[in-house]
């Protein structure tokens, strides 16, 4: 058994304690004050140089080994999700209304796990290490308020690794995919103004609602019409509110909705299409509208070499027949903000299983065993990108 092996088996009951622990305590996006202060608080504890209060919640954990050399940053995501859980574990959220439905328990449990087993293989490094841990990755977004405030400058960052659990991938396995992975994602608030009324005297009105229900089929139809098949574009509708009562045509109705793409140029196209499609509709009708679009976060694309090098560790992990090439997918991460600034890899650990529940969903659970994976890819990785000599 090599000396990862043997510490990592070592703390293997303590990593998992951590995503325990980590799970009892979820906190929304921008609330992450006690889970902040347990990581700065076990950063502290491996005597790491830590900063606390970036981007309000944030936490960096940095490890020096030498002045020369490269830096790596780990990443992971700090909040969870306003879904009340319905796992029936015995360690499940003790706040109500908040669930780590997306696995950042987990996420947090792999990085500081790393950071407990690189703290007894520093004399096997150099350059230096960052364990980040961001805040409001579920929206609306912590990566980049982070970047501002110089969390890859003074020293930069040279590479960046991060990895998400994934039901879409077979637990065992390991997801690796160079370039896009995952869409850039926007969000839309839009408020449409008419004419409110008596049910029976339509006329004399202008109905929001039904304006509405226009523009949410003509959105769908920028995509189906105007948008080339062979790339993968999606708008979503997710939030329609109009209406108080059965007799009462309503003056105001709000959507609230996604767009998805991979092609940059569509990317940058989607607020005045947008703004094309909900103007012509309230003009024709009759209505105003308040339409607040907000760019949100970039695709999502793995350096090649470096996603080349993390398949190569992962191989030594799981076994090179157990390291695919993944699906890419429209769910968006701010990670990418990141790896916009330096090489980097953002990869899928597997987890998916029989009766397995999807993200985002109130039972969503896994096997914490393959946490240890994790932790070992990132300490390997560490070691052959931060290697002496």
């Amino acid at each position: 058994m090599d000396d990862i092996k043997h510490i990592l088996n070592k703390h293997a009951d303590a990593i998992i304690q951590i995503r325990r622990d980590l799970h009892r305590i979820p906190e929304p996006a921008y609330t992450e004050a006690k889970t902040s202060a347990y990581v700065a608080d076990y950063l502290n504890k491996l005597c790491l140089n830590v900063t606390t209060g970036i981007a309000k919640f944030g936490v960096l954990g940095a490890k020096v080994f030498s002045d020369s050399g490269n830096s790596l940053m780990l990443r992971s995501e700090l909040d969870a999700l306003p879904i009340n859980e319905e796992t029936n574990l015995s360690f499940a959220s003790n706040h109500e209304g908040a669930m780590h439905a997306c696995g950042h328990d987990g996420h947090m449990a792999m990085v500081l796990g790393a950071a407990l087993v690189i703290s007894e293989l520093s004399d096997r490094l150099s350059g230096r290490i960052h364990f980040v841990f961001q805040p409001a990755e579920e929206g609306p977004g912590g990566a980049k308020p982070m970047i501002e405030e110089g969390i890859m400058d003074n020293p930069r960052v040279d590479y960046t690794l991060g990895c998400h659990l994934w039901p879409g991938v077979k637990e065992g396995q390991v997801g690796i995919k160079a370039g896009p992975l995952m869409a850039a994602m926007d969000r839309f608030d839009l408020t449409v103004k008419g004419k409110g009324g008596h049910g029976a005297m339509p006329h004399l009105c202008v109905d929001a609602l039904d304006v509405g229900t226009q523009i949410v089929n003509a959105l769908q139809r920028i995509v189906s019409r105007q948008m080339n098949p062979l790339s993968p574009t999606v708008i979503t509708v997710g939030q329609f509110q109009a209406g108080t009562t059965f007799n009462i045509i309503p003056e105001e109705a709000y959507l609230s909705g996604t767009t998805r793409t991979f092609d940059r140029e569509i990317w940058r196209s989607w607020p005045q299409r947008l703004e094309t499609v909900v103007k012509g509709i309230c003009d024709a009708m009759g209505a105003s509208y308040s339409l607040d679009y907000q760019p949100g976060y970039p695709v999502t694309e793995n350096d090649s070499w470096m996603a080349d090098e993390i398949r190569s560790v992962a191989e030594s992990v799981v076994g090179t027949e157990n390291v695919i090439i993944p699906e890419s997918t429209m769910g968006g991460e701010d990670i990418s903000f990141f790896l916009q600034r330096s090489k980097g890899c953002f990869y899928f650990l597997g987890v998916g299983r029989e009766g397995c529940a999807p993200l985002h969903n109130p039972k969503f659970d896994f096997h914490e065993g393959v946490l240890l994976t994790g932790v070992e890819i990132y300490c390997r990785a560490a070691l052959k990108l931060l290697r002496m000599g």
